[in-house]
């Protein structure tokens, strides 16, 4: 394009030139001085248009110096924003795999302490339960095997006082007497048996002056458990007389004997219920201890007294042989008590597990949230990295639009450069 102009202006400075002839031959017909004038403006003419062919070669290659620099400066340019956006990259990169193995380690060690921490809190709940289960499992049972045995040695002590019935009439031919042995049989069996605090001795119940000789506290959850009154009864006349009816064989001494002692039985069953079943301060019934199984048997006999006095009196007749028994079945609701107290104690620790385990899973989905946010904050730092890519992309400059840029900067330099040598050959 440069060139294009300079032909221009030889074309321009030719008319200029042609003109200026034209108008001198017109006026040079006349005068041979206006020929040698017209020779040498030609001649400075043509010097002129040397000069500018030579400046414009220089101009020319000038302006392909400065391509090539600007070319060169340009790959650089390049090559070194290719770099820093390799290096930028890559540092990203990295960043981003350290951040991701971090969290991956923080989450699997978490992950790795709460399995721990459930494993031992659940070891620790089952060998607990275990051990309490067991050890009452345990104790329960050789009680039982030990109630058993004393009771197959009552039954051979109990042949053996049939044997000495005499000694034991001669004995208890007192009633202060009778009554105190059978007190402390019954306070011997309720020791063996129960656990201590289990009764009270001497119970004064209800409003009266009576006192019942043993008060049982029955196993349930209340701050004021009721009573299970119990009391010990030796009527030995009319056992006396059924024994020696039997013996010398008299049926009709026998019946009566045996009607006397049923009266008895049922006076006794009466003033129990009457004196001391008192709901809600004791339970619905009573128990009347007979001290031998020999008595006890006698009254069993009888058809119907105990199923009618259970009935009528609420009271049941229990002897040596069936009163351990009934006392391990109360024996059992306390150790059941014991089981149920250690129950809550083992279900309170569960729900503190449990709501542990709930505060954990509270701190793993915070964790999990801030896992969230920072994958959303990475993402959007590769967003605006690619934004800045996007861009930086955008400031390339392709080579047909360097060359374009180029050739007009070089027609604006030379014309103002043709302009300025004008004005100044001018002046």
């Amino acid at each position: 394009m440069s060139s294009i102009i300079v032909l221009v202006c030889v074309v321009c400075g030719a008319l200029v030139v042609g003109g200026v002839l034209g108008w001198l031959a017109g006026r040079g017909r006349q005068s041979g001085a206006d020929g040698d004038l017209l020779a040498r403006l030609y001649v400075m003419v043509e010097r002129e248009a040397a000069m500018i062919r030579a400046e414009t070669a220089g101009l020319r290659s000038g302006l392909a110096e400065a391509e090539r620099g600007m070319g060169e400066r340009t790959e650089r340019m390049r090559a070194a924003l290719a770099e820093q956006l390799g290096t930028l990259s890559g540092s990203m990169g990295r960043e981003q795999a350290e951040a991701r193995a971090a969290q991956a380690q923080a989450l699997q060690a978490m992950a790795e302490t709460s399995a721990q921490q459930l494993a031992s809190i659940r070891q620790a709940v089952t060998e607990q339960l275990h051990s309490a289960v067991e050890k009452q499992m345990q104790t329960s049972f050789q009680r039982v095997l030990e109630q058993l045995a004393a009771m197959q040695k009552a039954m051979g002590e109990v042949r053996a006082m049939t044997a000495q019935l005499s000694d034991i009439k001669r004995l208890f031919s007192n009633v202060k007497t009778r009554g105190g042995w059978g007190e402390a049989q019954l306070r011997a069996i309720l020791d063996d048996v129960l656990p201590p605090g289990a009764y009270e001795s001497n119970v004064r119940i209800g409003s009266g002056a009576d006192v019942v000789e043993f008060a049982l506290r029955m196993p349930v959850r209340s701050a004021a458990p009721p009573l299970l009154p119990l009391d010990s009864k030796f009527p030995t006349e009319a056992y006396e007389r059924l024994l020696n009816a039997a013996e010398v064989g008299d049926a009709v001494a026998e019946k009566a004997a045996r009607k006397s002692l049923e009266a008895t039985v049922r006076l006794e069953a009466r003033k129990i219920a009457t004196k001391y079943i008192v709901p809600p301060r004791t339970v619905e019934f009573a128990v009347l201890y007979l001290p031998t199984d020999g008595l006890y048997t006698e009254v069993a006999r009888i058809p119907g007294l105990m199923d009618e006095v259970g009935r009528q009196y609420r009271v049941m007749i229990m002897g040596p042989a069936l009163m351990p028994a009934m006392l391990r079945t109360i024996h059992l609701g306390y150790v059941t008590l014991a089981l149920e107290e250690r129950t809550e104690s083992i279900a309170r620790l569960l729900g503190a597990t449990r709501q542990e385990m709930l505060r954990m899973d509270g701190v793993l989905e915070k964790l999990a949230k801030n896992a969230q946010a920072m994958s959303f904050s990475i993402e959007e730092a590769r967003r605006r990295t690619r934004a800045v890519g996007k861009r930086l992309k955008d400031l390339e400059i392709s080579p047909e639009d360097k060359e374009g840029g180029q050739d007009e900067e070089s027609e604006t330099d030379f014309t103002g450069m043709a302009q300025d040598g004008a004005a100044s050959r001018l002046g």
